[in-house]
């Protein structure tokens, strides 16, 4: 396994489910926190994951106290729910904001390893095919 994906902790499955469940429920936390009318279905589609995804993660926030779902009291849609982020769901949001930057800037990092590397076994290539050419 490369370097990059075991520094990422890319050797453990349940690891990588984690962090894709975590990253899931910070887009949803983000998204609710500017449209918190928003329905599921719209969410999943918005978010290009599946309506079960954005369910399970939904049931998961307001489980730990990070959401409340409340009935749109306006709407003649029986089923209408405004979700509001709860000041402990604006405390993980913030956490979970902290850590996938952390994450991405330890990505970007590798990269530019990965990438000087490349260049450098490039230009080593080239030398050796001019030499051979000569």
């Amino acid at each position: 396994m490369p370097a990059t994906l075991a520094l990422l902790g890319g050797a453990n499955m349940s690891d990588r489910r984690d962090r894709v469940k975590q990253d899931i429920c910070l887009r949803i936390m983000k998204n609710l926190q500017d449209s918190p009318e928003i329905n599921q279905r719209d969410l999943a589609k918005k978010l290009d994951v599946s309506l079960g995804s954005v369910n399970y993660c939904l049931k998961s926030l307001v489980e730990k106290g990070h959401v409340k779902i409340q009935n749109f009291k306006g709407s003649k849609n029986k089923l209408g729910y405004v979700y509001l982020l709860t000041p402990a769901g604006i405390a993980e949001k913030a956490i979970l904001t902290a850590s996938f930057l952390r994450l991405k800037l330890l990505e970007y990092e590798l990269l530019k390893e990965e990438i000087a590397l490349l260049k450098k076994e490039v230009r080593k290539n080239q030398v050796a095919h001019q030499l051979d050419d000569n």
